[in-house]
């Protein structure tokens, strides 16, 4: 699954990448991650249709991540989830008015986020299907 990951800083999508790895979860597909440093990228990346759960920098610079998560939960068709880094927790009714599906707080903890991200993985790739049942022969 693509994951596109937004930051104006590069050590930040440094740190969000180590931190979800190659699978988050091992139910999951590997992850194949896209970096975005711009809002128009990333709006550009979504309207493509090609990512699958995206993960924004509320501190991003000089568009954050709340304010471009707000804008593509208006705009875009089908949006992929979305996960927001925020620096303080308070930040978090914020994060609610971005309409993101989940929120992860700094100092980024690779556990918490990489559940995130495979809950968000999930939630896009949909219920699993129901196993076939064998028939005796």
């Amino acid at each position: 699954m693509k994951v596109l990951v937004y930051s104006d800083d590069a050590a930040t999508r440094e740190k969000v990448r180590l931190a979800v790895g190659r699978r988050p979860a091992a139910d999951v597909p590997a992850v194949e991650f896209v970096e975005c440093a711009t809002q128009a990228k990333v709006l550009q990346y979504f309207d493509s249709g090609e990512i699958d759960v995206a993960i924004l920098d509320g501190e991003a610079r000089p568009a954050g991540g709340m304010g471009v998560a707000r804008q593509a939960k208006d705009e875009v068709y089908d949006c992929p989830p979305i996960c927001l880094i925020i620096a303080r927790h308070d930040d978090r009714w914020l994060a609610n008015w971005s309409r993101a599906e989940a929120v992860v707080s700094q100092p980024i903890d690779p556990i918490v986020l990489a559940d995130a991200v495979a809950d968000l993985m999930r939630r896009r790739r949909g219920p699993a299907p129901l196993p076939v049942p064998q028939t005796a022969h």
